[in-house]
């Protein structure tokens, strides 16, 4: 049997494909499991400092959550699905202390496009379809759809894309927000790679304060500055500090451990 999820890495980067090509990598309960324990363990892996995440095959990053599964829930079964995903794997990734970057491949449907922007930016290639098509089956986004999707791309283009179900091709994702980057599918790797590389030269400490104080500003009864304030003063504290300090001073690149 396949592995449901494959991990590869490279340097200080870590590559994680979800490996159900034959279904599109569609999201079951077992591959959102395996995908949450796959996080944790890199978050607490120190050689580790950026993560790609990516689907495998060349048709779909994920092309929704696999429907079969909860085709026949009653609504307190729906209410935990959406509660345990949220909990275990979308939440997860969004608040991990380490940068997560989607390569975005083909399909990002439903839970897809919802994990997609539950990683700190994303990267797409130029044969992307990205949409939230839930309420074709009369339910609606469940694993943060509804709150992601407005605040990356507004209001009321979240609320067009989610009533017609309609999908966005790369390049409007780019101009709408949604994405960061759009490259070839044949460079779509080599784009995450770059930025991956980027992110690791610098502070894991700051990166992981940077991320909780962005977060701090989209959390509700949340003061985003205060959580600003107290996570730069919280920086004066640390040896990634003093190291980044002083190498400038030595007019050195830092060495952060």
């Amino acid at each position: 049997m396949e592995e449901l999820v494959l991990v590869s890495k490279e340097g200080k980067i870590a590559t994680v494909t979800i490996n159900r090509p034959k279904q599109l990598n569609a999201l079951n309960g077992e591959t959102i499991a395996t995908l949450s324990e796959t996080m944790k363990s890199l978050e607490g892996d120190d050689s580790v400092r950026a993560i790609i995440l990516t689907g495998s095959g060349e048709k779909s990053f994920v092309a929704g959550a696999d429907i079969k599964e909860f085709a026949n829930y009653s609504v307190e079964e729906g209410k935990d699905l959406a509660r345990r995903g949220h909990e275990s794997l979308f939440n997860l990734i969004e608040n991990l202390r380490k940068p997560v970057i989607a390569a975005v491949n083909g399909f990002a449907l439903g839970g897809g496009l919802e994990l997609a922007m539950s990683c700190h930016m994303r990267v797409a290639s130029d044969n992307a379809s990205m949409g939230l098509p839930e309420v074709t089956l009369g339910v609606i986004p469940g694993y943060g759809g509804t709150q992601r999707l407005a605040q990356l791309v507004g209001k009321g283009k979240a609320m067009e894309m989610i009533t017609t179900a309609g999908m966005i091709d790369a390049n409007d994702g780019l101009k709408w927000g949604l994405v960061n980057h759009v490259t070839s599918a044949d460079e779509l790797m080599t784009k995450c790679s770059e930025i991956a590389g980027k992110i690791a030269r610098n502070s894991g400490v700051a990166i992981a304060a940077a991320i909780s104080a962005v977060n701090a500003g989209f959390a509700e009864g949340v003061d985003g500055f205060e959580a600003e304030i107290t996570a730069f003063g919280e920086a004066f504290g640390t040896d990634e500090f003093k190291e980044g300090t002083t190498a400038f001073l030595e007019k050195r690149k830092p060495e952060f451990k």
